[in-house]
């Protein structure tokens, strides 16, 4: 299995083999070092009792209240006690995998003053694949998630363990990890900054990437099989507006087609096809253009810390800044732009759909059923996408413009940057099925065409793959399986993987 080495800079691509596909995780040399001198000089600053935010002092509105150094590591319990306060249904196990990789990415810098055992435990969460149990609603940018995982640390909660929910003390028991007591700082540490935020938006970045490719791939589909022209995407055209993602959308359209019989026979049939044909490379380029802006800021954040204070210095001259950085604007917004972007394509997928149901528009019979009347057909898929779609939309209003004012005013604006994560990644899987149902009916369309024309490289590919899967709506059936079937197919990029081998 791969291993993925903290103490470097982490891309994406290495922060989701560890949260989704569960690659190991072994800490550098350099990640060693720099956690174990930032804890000497917070041990400095305890003996000599400066005062430091949530280690000699309470927290929030709380912060002129001066902690004794005997009380330091109830001090630190009783913040996970009080803060694990997100309700109602759990994260999923890569969700939470990635929160617990984002704190060992952000207190990793070493400037957080945590100890390494404690960090050590984080590893072997992930390395056994210990899942701690963390509700889902309600943080307004950090600190509640976080606070579930770490109090698994203390045998307080819940956690999964090789598939069995079991309370927090067992599970560390059977996975064979100690639990700890919380030393100066480190319940704070573990709670702060901008981790589940983060993590929540690594993960769907990766995930709209994967659909936008599919969103192409529907695309072209939808274009083969409604007789679409390929003019619209000619480089004269491309040319003319040379915006990056509009041309690499246009090329990879026309690559999936080369060798299409249906579009060949299809060029001069009409002069100009509808928008939701016409203007794929256009829509689908702006939305990867937002899907681009979001990896490059998930990759900083991924590579940051987010704690406060922070701690500089030496242990005979340390230097500590309260600051800022828990602030999750940054991802947030992003997030908010990423709803956006799926919101679009699918309001596009869904357009293009409705054209292979309506006989007037298609040419094929209505809903591309055989014996309609009878026979409905694909006529109720559509009403699922639109109610999808309207879902979609809900979650593209931004949750960052909102802010209500907590801890007695002292943190008086929250960024609501985990809101929109949440909401980011639930609109992506809304895409997902609002694209399934494309696909699905670009397939059933393929038995009113004459099988011996050829179909496009790509398009072949994946009509080859699902006649191996997916039946033939001859009449009426039971859809569900099949939709789902689709969307798993998607979401697992294998119909992402099919098209683009069939371009070899």
């Amino acid at each position: 299995m791969k291993k993925v080495i903290l103490g470097q800079p982490v891309n994406l691509e290495e922060f989701i083999s560890v949260a989704v596909f569960h690659s190991e995780v072994e800490f550098s040399e350099e990640y060693k070092d720099r956690v174990e001198k930032s804890r000497k000089i917070l041990e400095a600053c305890v003996r000599r009792e400066e005062p430091v935010y949530g280690t000699t002092t309470g927290f929030g509105a709380l912060v002129t209240e001066f902690i004794q150094k005997e009380q330091a590591e109830l001090l630190q319990k009783n913040i996970i006690l009080t803060h694990a306060v997100s309700v109602g249904e759990p994260m999923e196990e890569e969700e939470v995998r990635a929160v617990i990789l984002m704190v060992l990415q952000s207190l990793g810098r070493g400037v957080s003053g945590v100890r390494l055992e404690l960090l050590e435990r984080y590893r072997q969460f992930l390395n056994k694949n210990l899942i701690p149990y963390v509700p889902k609603e309600g943080s307004v940018g950090y600190l509640c998630a976080e606070a579930h995982i770490a109090g698994v640390l203390i045998g307080e909660g819940k956690a999964w363990y090789q598939g069995e929910l079991l309370p927090a003390a067992e599970a560390l028991e059977k996975a064979g990890i100690q639990p700890i007591t919380l030393s100066y700082k480190e319940g704070l540490a573990l709670i702060n900054g901008t981790t589940s935020p983060t993590a929540l938006s690594a993960l769907a970045v990766y995930r709209m990437e994967q659909a936008v490719k599919a969103a192409d791939i529907a695309a072209s589909m939808s274009l083969e099989g409604l007789g679409g022209l390929l003019r619209a995407y000619d480089s004269h055209v491309t040319g003319c507006r040379p915006q990056k993602e509009l041309c690499q959308t246009a090329q990879f359209l026309c690559d999936l087609l080369e060798g299409s019989q249906i579009i060949e026979k299809a060029k001069d049939s009409h002069l100009q096809d509808a928008l939701s044909l016409r203007c794929v490379p256009q829509l689908h380029g702006a939305a990867k253009r937002v899907i681009a802006d979001a990896r490059e800021v998930v990759e900083c954040e991924i590579n940051s810390c987010g704690d406060n204070p922070v701690i500089f210095g030496t242990e005979e001259e340390p230097d500590v800044y309260s600051n800022g950085n828990p602030d999750a604007s940054y991802v947030g917004m992003q997030m908010d732009a990423l709803c956006v972007a799926a919101a679009n394509l699918g309001k596009m997928s869904e357009r293009r759909n409705a054209r292979f149901l309506d006989k007037n528009l298609s040419g094929l019979p209505w809903f591309l059923a055989k014996d309609s009347g009878l026979n409905s057909g694909l006529m109720i898929p559509q009403y699922a996408q639109a109610g999808i779609l309207n879902r979609i939309r809900m979650l593209a209003v931004p949750a960052t413009a909102d802010s209500v004012s907590t801890s007695a005013g002292q943190e008086d604006y929250v960024s609501m940057g985990y809101n929109a994560a949440v909401k980011a990644n639930e609109a992506v899987r809304c895409l997902e099925y609002i694209l399934a149902v494309e696909v699905f009916s670009a397939y059933q369309a393929q038995q009113f065409f004459d099988s011996s024309l050829k179909r496009g490289k790509g398009t072949g590919a994946v009509y080859a793959a699902m006649n191996k899967e997916v039946p033939v709506m001859e009449k009426d059936m039971y859809l569900y399986p099949w939709l789902e079937w689709t969307r798993n197919w998607i979401r697992e990029g294998k119909l992402q993987d099919t098209a683009e081998q069939g371009l070899l």
